[in-house]
């Protein structure tokens, strides 16, 4: 039986732009890759799609998340019509999110954007990921509750930027990773923003909604709910603005 489920919904937009990929390797290692498109056209949806295969090809034969992302957003960096500022402008790119799992290693975790990771365990939801955008760089206040909007991300996978050029601009690096040392017994979630925001905004909790079985289903439900979750805050003639919604759910071993 796999241990790992997806869902994803089209929500409002034209074009589903999020992608999924999991790849493991001979000596088990396992990554689990989101990938959440920015925008809504054909090109966007075929980039993130290979963007995710590839990720998690190389996380998985690399036994490790951090250098994977780093690899590939380098790697995409480096084509000289991205270093072109008005080129760049028009081709695509992603937030991204990466999980590896290897036997007697530590969970690791990368991303870039806002795509997110969550462990849930004995009833708690552990989040993992410090969103790239500009309500982290610049968070609303009591005395500027409109500040920071977090639909601008700031780091991604087709940008340019280095650590040290990201931490100039916006206080964080562009890649992000932590280690999780023990996951035994934990559930994971990678969820993109459409998946994820609408159930923040009402104050859902996460262990709730996931904490069931089978896998497919509850991920489904989840999927589902965000979605719905979404439209009842728009009228009908807003639902096209209702984003795509992808969660990658996982039960972790030894």
């Amino acid at each position: 039986m796999r241990s790992y489920a997806t869902a994803q919904h089209i929500g409002g937009r034209t074009t589903q732009c999020d992608a999924t990929a999991v790849r493991t390797a001979p000596d088990g290692a396992r990554a689990f890759v989101l990938l959440d498109g920015i925008g809504s056209t054909e090109a966007v949806r075929d980039f993130t799609r290979q963007s995710a295969v590839r990720l998690a090809q190389s996380a998985a034969r690399r036994g490790d998340a951090v250098s994977a992302l780093r690899h590939l957003y380098e790697r995409l960096a480096a084509d000289p019509d991205r270093q072109d500022p008005y080129q760049r402008r028009h081709m695509p790119a992603a937030a991204a999110v990466v999980a590896v799992t290897a036997p007697g290693r530590p969970l690791t975790v990368a991303w870039c954007g806002d795509c997110r990771a969550y462990l849930l365990r004995r009833g708690i939801t552990r989040r993992l990921t410090d969103d790239h955008n500009l309500r982290r760089v610049h968070p609303p206040t009591a005395l500027h509750p409109e500040n920071g909007n977090r639909n601008v991300i700031t780091s991604y996978l087709g940008s340019t930027h280095t650590d040290a050029e990201a931490m100039n601009l916006y206080r964080h690096p562009a890649i992000e990773s932590t280690t999780v040392e023990s996951t035994d017994g934990c559930r994971l979630l990678l969820a993109s923003d459409g998946a994820y925001e609408p159930h923040e905004d009402v104050g859902h909790d996460l262990y709730t909604e996931l904490d069931d079985d089978p896998l497919t289903r509850t991920v489904r439900n989840f999927v589902s709910l965000a979605i719905d979750t979404a439209r009842t805050k728009l009228p009908a003639d807003e639902h096209h603005y209702v984003d795509n919604a992808t969660a990658l759910l996982a039960d972790l071993t030894p």
